[in-house]
């Protein structure tokens, strides 16, 4: 029994440290479907998610929404230091080592925890070479786990602040929630600004894509205001420049190409990261009526977009490449999507205040 104990104890270590490695160090894409951190955050979100569903839209909805990420990355901490206290207790309880003050297993745990967390009381201490050599490796263990937290935090939220850099940028640019045509309109008159402006997005993509794989917890994380969201505007960049590849001819359209490649990339490799199948039978975000209201509207503006049959089939083929994972990402977080048109609910933050609601527009 003993031994059992000891393998128990010592397996479940293992598994804790690697888990912790893998989520805190190792700077890549897991593909292993069993891990303790992808079952902690598929259990813990279907549970948050599920209450989440029953309020209304709206920023109450968001505010609940908004704890989870914080809220899981430090219940998810305290689960992997609770659980190598645990196992060490059990390597203790197993080896039927002797200690001071006693040798139950809540004797154990005891020492354990004030093992792992460094704090030498010295009440209950090992009196056996192999208790003292237990207690150093986990005394180790639990200082590099402290240290390793210490320095996660720091990168983890440096990463959400230069993702929401460019999200707020994009609100004057394209409104809130943003949208194709919006951006387009703004941005239209100067092509060589929006050439610029789809390069920028393009890293932000990358960016996003990168710091997305080796942090997932960031893909909870929301944004500061309710009508914004990462998946808002890279679904928006992603509309506009399919629109500019295919009916918009331009200097411009070679960098949307680039840009619409690397956003796709993201949400492709993001969904499979959250274990989203793509979602086929989405409801149409640009129908027919709106397809053509969309060009009026450009048009209105001088953007001149192609209204042929063979644009609008490949528009459609372009749309079926990334509307299928954003519809599962934005199931799946809560995160609505933006239309292709600005709505009536659209609109700029930065025109709003507090107190006085909101202001009017620049001349």
């Amino acid at each position: 029994m003993g031994l059992l104990i000891v393998a128990a104890g010592a397996l479940w270590a293992v598994v804790m440290m690697w888990d912790a490695f893998e989520a805190l160090v190792l700077p890549r894409r897991v593909t292993r479907r069993l891990r303790p951190t992808r079952m902690f955050y598929r259990v813990t979100w279907e549970v948050w998610s599920a209450v989440a569903r029953r309020m209304r839209p709206g920023g109450r909805r968001e505010t609940y929404l908004s704890f989870f990420g914080p809220l899981s990355l430090l219940v998810l901490m305290a689960v992997w230091a609770a659980s190598l206290v645990a196992a060490f207790a059990l390597l203790q309880t197993g080896s039927a080592l002797n200690v001071r003050g006693g040798g139950s297993f809540t004797d154990h745990l005891y020492l354990s925890g004030e093992t792992f967390f460094t704090l030498g009381l010295g009440d209950v201490t090992p009196v056996t070479r192999v208790g003292r050599a237990l207690v150093v490796i986990e005394a180790g263990v639990g200082f590099a786990f402290l240290a390793l937290v210490i320095g996660y935090l720091p990168v983890l939220y440096q990463s959400f602040s230069r993702r929401e850099v460019n999200i707020t940028l994009l609100d004057a640019r394209a409104g809130s929630p943003p949208s194709a045509e919006e951006l387009l309109r703004g941005e239209w008159p100067d092509q060589e600004a929006l050439t610029r402006l789809l390069r920028e997005w393009e890293r932000w993509s990358a960016e996003v894509l990168e710091s997305h794989l080796s942090y997932p917890v960031l893909s909870y994380y929301r944004s500061q205001h309710d009508n914004q969201s990462w998946l808002a505007a890279l679904t928006t960049i992603l509309d506009a420049s399919a629109l500019m590849i295919v009916g918009i001819p331009g200097p411009g359209a070679r960098q949307a190409r680039l840009t619409f490649a690397m956003a796709r990339h993201a949400v492709v490799d993001l969904a499979q990261v959250l274990g989203r199948p793509p979602i086929k039978s989405a409801p149409d975000r640009l129908p027919a009526p709106d397809l053509a209201r969309l060009r009026t509207g450009l048009a209105a503006v001088g953007v001149v977009v192609d209204g042929g049959a063979g644009a609008d089939d490949k528009l459609v083929e372009m749309r079926r490449m990334y509307e299928p994972f954003v519809a599962a990402l934005s199931e799946y977080l809560l995160m609505p999507l933006p239309t292709w048109r600005a709505g009536a609910d659209a609109r700029e933050n930065w025109r709003a205040s507090a107190g006085a609601g909101r202001v009017g527009r620049l001349p």
